[in-house]
């Protein structure tokens, strides 16, 4: 028979690299939130699901299980091939560790194939990593990249991840660069997947002496960050980076794509009554046009930096140190000099 486990053990094994986990569900479930590092195989798709959750509700309990039975029994041999061909450990999961994952896992026993099924299923996951966020402390200090839009900070913490730093990159986390364009090219994430993914990378940063972040409002995009995190920023290390407007404009048109007029123009329309009438007009019309560049230049000086300057003389306090940067490598010389 399979054997239950609980998150410790899920986890436990996860971080040796031995066992891969398999969400059961439906694929609209999966792509709501999921474990992280996750792969979907569903018992039932989206459509089943929702058939069988009506006979449930209005039918009767035997009448659902008779339909899901149906709808299993012409796919097994599929389900039961591709989830055979993972040659790791298997765990799968459902909700809430019910029909569909004890079914997945009693007749994968029956065809010889071991899995482990995990307690509780995808809730007691989602409650496990509620607690431990309500209840975290960050040990490493927080060393933090202030600037202004364009200056390159999540291009600085992409290389310095890549030579092994201790980096959090919220922004890649959150799915949103954020700014009004933030979205712009990405898939942005909701709260539920923000914070797994948040909470599995603060654990694998928590040994370190130090964590090189970003400098974040409380709000990225469509999640919100951690209380704990927010006052670890505050009291972290600041590092100011200072830019010429010319790298940041090329920064910004090599960050973003360029083939998505229309989504400029509808974020940029939430933003326009903050710009002065003729310059927002100017703004519009360079990007109705396509004319990224004068756009760019212009959202930097007429709204960009000016709501930079503001939140910094009213909110934060003077970084503690200043970088002036030509360029990317430049920044990222620079502050890796101040981490060695």
């Amino acid at each position: 028979m399979f054997q239950d486990i609980t998150i410790e053990q899920l986890r436990a094994q996860r971080d040796s690299k031995e066992l891969v986990t398999i969400d059961v569900r439906s694929p609209s479930e999966f792509r709501e939130s999921t474990i992280p590092g996750s792969i979907n195989i569903p018992l039932f798709d989206d459509q089943e699901r929702a058939e069988i959750g009506t006979l449930y509700k209005q039918t009767s309990i035997q009448a659902a299980k008779e339909r899901g039975l149906e709808v299993v029994s012409a796919k097994l041999p599929a389900f039961i091939r591709e989830i055979d061909q993972i040659k790791e450990k298997k765990a799968v999961f459902c909700w809430r560790g019910g029909m569909r994952s004890k079914t997945t896992a009693t007749v994968l026993s029956l065809m010889g194939i071991h899995v482990y099924r995990l307690n509780g299923g995808f809730r007691s996951y989602r409650k496990w990593v509620v607690e431990t966020l309500a209840s975290f402390e960050m040990n490493p200090q927080a060393v933090v990249l202030h600037g202004n839009t364009g200056t390159g900070k999540t291009a600085i913490l992409k290389q310095l991840e890549s030579e092994g730093y201790p980096v959090l990159d919220l922004e890649r986390l959150a799915g949103h660069r954020g700014s009004i364009f933030g979205e712009v090219g990405l898939k942005p994430n909701n709260q539920k997947t923000f914070e797994a993914l948040l909470l599995e990378k603060l654990i694998t940063l928590q040994n370190s002496p130090y964590v090189v972040l970003e400098a974040e409002s409380k709000r990225i995009g469509r999640v919100v960050l951690p209380d704990f995190l927010m006052q670890k920023k505050a009291t972290g290390k600041s590092i100011l980076i200072e830019a010429p407007v010319e790298s940041r404009v090329q920064r910004i048109l090599e960050d973003y794509p360029t083939d998505q007029k229309d989504v400029y123009l509808k974020a940029f329309n939430g933003i326009k009554s903050r710009i002065h009438t003729p310059i927002a007009a100017e703004i519009a019309s360079c990007l109705e046009n396509e004319r990224y560049e004068p756009a760019i230049r212009m959202l930097l000086e007429y709204y960009y930096d000016p709501r930079y300057n503001y939140t910094t003389e009213q909110y934060e306090e003077a970084p503690q140190i200043t970088l002036s940067v030509k360029g990317l490598d430049d920044a990222v010389e620079q502050v890796r000099a101040i981490l060695d």
